[in-house]
Formats: C-alpha cells, sequence, structure tokens
C-alpha cells in the first residue's frame, strides 16, 4: 500500500483528475508555507483534488460536503471500514466475473434492483450495519454501468444501464485503503455547499467544483442528486462564494467554460467580476458521441 497513491474510488462524471498539474500550478503560496492549515470542498464528487491535496500537504483537518447521500455514505464506509469493504467487494467481482455476458447483465440488474428498492430502509444520518454492503453496491454499479456514471431519478433511483466491460476493477484493495488512511483526517458531511461556510475560517483553502453549467442543452448532466443545478443555483454560489471571500479563506472555483460554444456569453465572467479567471484546457470525458470528447477550456476562479 505504500506505493498505492490516493485518489478517487469511485468513476465520477466531471471527475478533476486531468486538472490535477493545473491545479497545483495555483494553489496558493501560503499552503506552500504552512499558513493555511485546513482544506473545505463543498461538493467532493470524486474527490480527485481533495485526495491529492491531502496527500501532499499536512492539514490540520479537512472538511467534505456533498448534497448525495448515497455518495456520502460511500466515503464514510471507506473512512471507517475499508477492509469489510474490501471483503463485500471482492465476493461481488468473484460471482460477477465467473459469469458470461448474459449472466453478467443479469447479475448488473438485479444488484440495481435491490440497490433501489433498500433505499427505503437505509438511515443516511446514523452510520449502520447496513452502511458497508450499500457502498459495496455503490462501488460495483459505477464500476459496471455504461460509461462509469452516477445518475439518479427525481425519486433517488439509480438508473444508469448495464456496461459490456470486459474485465472491469471493481475491487482496489490498495486504493481503498491509501483513500481510507487519507480520510482519517476529514469529516464528511452531507448537505448544502452553504452549509460548509461554518467551518471556513482565513486560514481556510476552499476548492469549489459546482456540477457544471451545460455548454448546450443536450450536454446537460447534474442529476448526481435528485436536485438539478440551475442558473440560479449558479449565481446563489456566486454569491457564497463572495460570502467566504470575505471570512479570508482562500478560494478556487472551476465550471465549464460557455465561451466554448459562445465567444459573447459572459455568464461567469461577470459572476465573477472583481475575481482572477483563469482558461485553461480540459477533455469532455462523458459524451455519447466519440468524435465529440475533446479539447475544450475550462474556467478557473481564484480571490488570490
Amino acid at each position: 500500500m505504500a506505493d498505492t497513491v490516493a485518489k478517487p474510488f469511485l468513476k465520477w462524471a466531471g471527475g478533476k483528475t486531468q486538472l490535477l498539474d493545473e491545479f497545483l500550478k495555483r494553489i496558493p503560496p501560503e499552503l506552500k508555507n504552512g499558513g493555511i492549515t485546513s482544506f473545505i470542498e463543498p461538493f467532493i464528487g470524486g474527490g480527485a483534488v481533495f485526495f491529492n491535496l491531502n496527500s501532499i500537504f499536512s492539514f490540520e483537518e479537512c472538511h467534505i460536503f456533498d448534497s448525495n447521500e448515497e455518495l456520502v455514505l460511500a466515503y464514510n464506509v471507506v473512512r471507517k471500514d475499508a477492509e469489510d469493504l474490501i471483503g463485500c467487494l471482492e465476493g461481488m467481482s468473484r460471482e460477477y466475473l465467473k459469469l458470461d455476458s448474459p449472466g453478467r447483465s443479469e447479475y448488473f440488474y438485479s444488484v440495481r434492483e435491490r440497490f433501489n428498492k433498500e433505499r427505503s430502509g437505509i438511515n443516511f444520518k446514523r452510520y449502520g450495519k447496513k452502511w458497508v454492503p450499500r457502498a459495496a453496491q455503490i462501488i460495483f454499479l459505477n464500476r459496471t454501468c455504461y460509461n462509469g456514471l452516477f445518475r439518479v431519478n427525481s425519486k433517488g433511483s439509480f438508473n444508469v444501464p448495464f456496461g459490456r466491460y470486459k474485465n472491469p476493477k471493481i475491487v482496489n484493495p490498495d486504493l481503498l485503503r491509501a483513500d481510507s488512511e487519507v480520510l482519517s483526517n476529514t469529516k464528511i458531511h452531507c448537505g448544502d455547499f452553504a452549509d460548509s461556510l461554518k467551518c471556513i475560517r482565513d486560514d481556510s483553502f476552499v476548492y469549489f467544483d459546482p456540477p457544471y453549467r451545460p455548454l448546450s442543452p443536450t450536454a446537460s448532466f447534474t442529476t448526481y442528486s435528485r436536485n438539478g443545478f440551475d442558473d440560479c443555483e449558479q449565481r446563489r454560489l456566486a454569491s457564497f462564494f463572495k460570502k467566504c471571500d470575505g471570512k479570508g479563506a482562500r478560494l478556487i472555483l472551476s465550471n465549464s467554460d460557455p465561451k466554448n460554444i459562445d465567444p459573447a456569453d459572459d455568464f461567469f465572467d461577470a459572476l465573477y467580476s472583481g475575481f482572477r479567471i483563469e482558461r485553461v484546457p480540459a477533455k469532455r470525458m462523458i459524451n455519447s458521441d466519440g468524435d465529440k470528447r475533446g479539447e475544450i477550456s475550462e474556467i478557473l476562479v481564484m480571490n488570490y
């Protein structure tokens, strides 16, 4: 495990692994000289930036937030019960990989049906014995569904279809152990991004990775949780960003760049006027049309 680097244990739409180098070029100077002691991420998602920074720097504490109850449950299980989770996943992996393609499809849909059916019996506010198998189901579905998406409908039911992967890596014990260790200094919160204000101080570094504003009507993918994230929410976030700036914290936010489609669209430039805005190259990773998975730019907003 010593050689295993902590990184996301879930595939996640909009994950920031490909942008880590750009982030590291732009971290605040105080992070290197010890002036920053806490890290806060109000939209944790896959956690690529969190796992990277919390592995490199010695934060006294970290706080991660998300409104997605299932995601928060999974993080808690990785933090508290990595070994039991590994055992569950190894059993599922053995059962699944020995099957032919029709058998795998049947297995996938049986897990998905059970996952959705059992949701009403999960107490998401109190850690319990049902959480470990629930987290195993989340990781299994994520690793075997189409395109590695996590998507739910308005009722909170996971609805991504089966993905026909020949040899999916359902369980990675060393990674889960490394992630569990990195999470040991971290408090995991289920809630709205604005709830993070109570944790933000003048010695905090805060990274905002909200659901991205769609570049086109067909590009929308904001259904990680039952609640969408429209332009009104983007404006509410911009207002919150300014409030956090007033607390003296160092802030960085990423989002899609509408100028990829319309050079005259200054939605984010106007929302974050007065702050430093940079555009960095990224690749569109999730699109049913392979020809449209090319390089685009994303924006980074900083208050330093």
